[in-house]
């Protein structure tokens, strides 16, 4: 299997489908996509890791982010206030020439995330950012959590809500006190609650309909909404790409965890296989 080489890699477009694991999408593109399937493997295993390892030089891109990690705020990835923490001092700004912040002004409330035509509207509306760019990349957040068909998404909210207050308030003496106290103990917690299982799976639940949970196992709920997420982004990258001329690729940034090897949904530096292993599918 070889690396994704995303950057090294011929495209004009290129549609990153954020935590898309290779098997489920292997499973579902051929009802939405006609076009050439590999695997390849991811640089990272969750989106800071991959945007800082892949994102190194300064590359000539409009890059339209539901993402709220890529961003055009200029803080590093370190420095944001995101529930969690890593030590990447990138910024999406420094590396790529265009970022159009979706995450920020196509966020939907109601459902907790960029949907997607959130991110369809923003292309449409910024197509001349598009058309002064070398190569034009689309990050949807889906098939990601939270799951539409439930309308509710605890987790990525409070990343969004996060980042965006920080544009205005990261200089505030008195917060940057906190933050420093918040450093020295997160680092802590967050290596416990790493390590425990019941932890991660406790933040899965978060995103799941407990009705649903009684009845059925949490990897089966959890596989049964993934899938469903990544059956409405396909039928709307089907749509969108219809109308692009040139060469389209879809792949990754980083797959899922439901339960192997102990690990639930995607985590920094977890190199295993289900977080690792990407779709690289090249439209006909």
């Amino acid at each position: 299997m070889q690396n994704q080489r995303l950057l090294e890699s011929s495209w004009d477009y290129c549609v990153v489908l954020d935590a898309c694991r290779y098997d489920a999408f292997a499973d579902l593109h051929d009802a939405y996509l006609d076009g050439t399937l590999e695997r390849r493997w991811s640089p990272g295993s969750s989106t800071p890791e991959w945007a800082a390892r892949t994102f190194t030089g300064s590359h000539d891109i409009a890059y339209f982010s539901g993402n709220p990690f890529i961003n055009d705020l200029g803080i590093p990835l370190a420095d944001l206030a995101w529930g969690a923490s890593c030590d990447y001092r990138w910024t999406a700004n420094e590396h790529i020439s265009n970022v159009v912040d979706v995450w920020d002004y196509g966020w939907d409330d109601d459902i907790g995330t960029v949907p997607p035509e959130g991110l369809e509207r923003a292309f449409c509306k910024h197509r001349d950012v598009a058309g002064r760019a070398e190569r034009v990349i689309l990050h949807y957040m889906q098939p990601h959590a939270p799951y539409l068909t439930r309308g509710t998404g605890r987790k990525l909210r409070r990343i969004q809500k996060g980042i965006r207050n920080q544009d205005g308030a990261a200089n505030a003496e008195a917060e940057s006190r906190l933050q420093s106290i918040g450093n020295a103990v997160r680092p802590k917690v967050e290596a416990a609650l790493e390590g425990s299982r019941l932890a991660q799976k406790a933040g899965v639940w978060l995103e799941l309909d407990p009705m649903t949970l009684v009845r059925n196992s949490t990897r089966e709920t959890l596989r049964a909404r993934y899938r469903e997420n990544l059956h409405i982004v396909l039928e709307s990258v089907a749509e969108l790409t219809a109308e692009l001329d040139g060469t389209i690729v879809i792949t990754a940034d980083h797959g899922e965890a439901f339960g192997e090897h102990g690990v639930w949904e995607h985590h920094v530096e977890t190199h295993i296989p289900p977080l690792m292993e990407v779709p690289w599918f090249e439209l006909e």
